[in-house]
């Protein structure tokens, strides 16, 4: 035990040193034009140094904030607040999906036309009817992956309140801080390390794993290529699936954000009474005179 915690200790130090080391060596890291640069770039995204770079910035942020208060809610309210513009941004995708479907059917239907082209700016975009069709799943895919966060801080999720309705106020924020700690980071953790490395092997090759070590990926970066994966389910089908493991890393990053805005609100509120429950809390309302159907759209 006594080894494991001097070994944690060790990791939230070399956590600050590498963060500085990466600030003030991007090349190593950032020019792709390098295969050895992309390969870090891979090995770390998902790495021990990456989870405790991330962890230190996380206490850096939690003791600021529980010095002076005001900070922690500065950091709720940003974090607040980016995850509602780009939900509400993400949102119109589900307007295109709709506007792209009446556009698929009217034109096969009526028109019996196989294929569509785009034509913005003079520049042609040509596609079949059926990599339109298959298309529409990834704005079904945006609307669930950017809409995650959003829908969490209007309350839009479903829970189940079998013990945690009858709780008290402040016992209710304890239950919240838990959570958020000990389930949502957790998942968003193991989510983001497999997904990262699923990402990377449907666009570069050799493939990369999340077992391969530093010194066997050095080895890798002799012979790495781009190869972004471009095989869609059918011959004239959507062949962009590499954008839905975007999706995925996304989702996983709003959703670790949220966790980290919810387990600060759930403290501030437990800390400073029912006062400020819901404080500095931006929902959206259906606006005046609607205030019966509030909460049931």
């Amino acid at each position: 035990m006594f080894t494991g915690f001097v070994w944690l200790i060790t990791q939230i130090g070399l956590g600050f040193y590498n963060i500085g080391y990466a600030l003030t060596h991007p090349g190593l890291w950032l020019n792709w034009a390098d295969s050895e640069a992309l390969i870090r770039f891979i090995y770390y995204g998902a790495s021990v140094e990456f989870f405790f770079a991330v962890f230190d910035i996380f206490l850096v942020v939690t003791v600021v904030g529980l010095i002076y208060r005001p900070f922690m809610w500065g950091m709720v309210r940003g974090l607040e607040g980016f995850a509602n513009v780009v939900g509400r941004t993400a949102a119109w995708a589900g307007l295109i999906m709709v506007g792209q479907q009446i556009v698929i059917v009217f034109l096969q239907s009526i028109f019996r036309l196989g294929e569509i082209s785009i034509s913005p700016l003079g520049i042609g975009f040509t596609q079949s009817i059926s990599w339109y069709a298959e298309g529409l799943k990834l704005w079904n895919a945006a609307v669930v992956a950017l809409c995650v966060s959003y829908t969490f801080v209007q309350g839009g999720h479903v829970r189940v309140d079998l013990i945690y309705a009858p709780l008290r106020f402040r016992a209710k924020r304890v239950v919240d801080m838990f959570g958020a700690l000990f389930f949502m980071l957790p998942v968003c953790t193991l989510v983001w390390m497999y997904s990262w490395f699923f990402l990377w092997r449907h666009l570069i090759t050799p493939k990369v794993s999340a077992s391969d070590r530093i010194d066997l990926l050095m080895r890798k970066a002799r012979i790495v290529k781009w190869n972004v994966e471009t095989i869609g389910f059918s011959p004239d089908g959507f062949n962009g699936y590499f954008l839905f493991k975007i999706l995925i890393l996304c989702f996983v990053a709003l959703v670790a954000l949220q966790a980290v805005a919810f387990f600060y609100r759930s403290f501030l509120e437990c800390i400073e009474g029912e006062d400020a429950e819901g404080k500095y809390l931006d929902r959206d309302t259906l606006g005046a005179g609607e205030e019966a159907y509030e909460g049931t759209h």
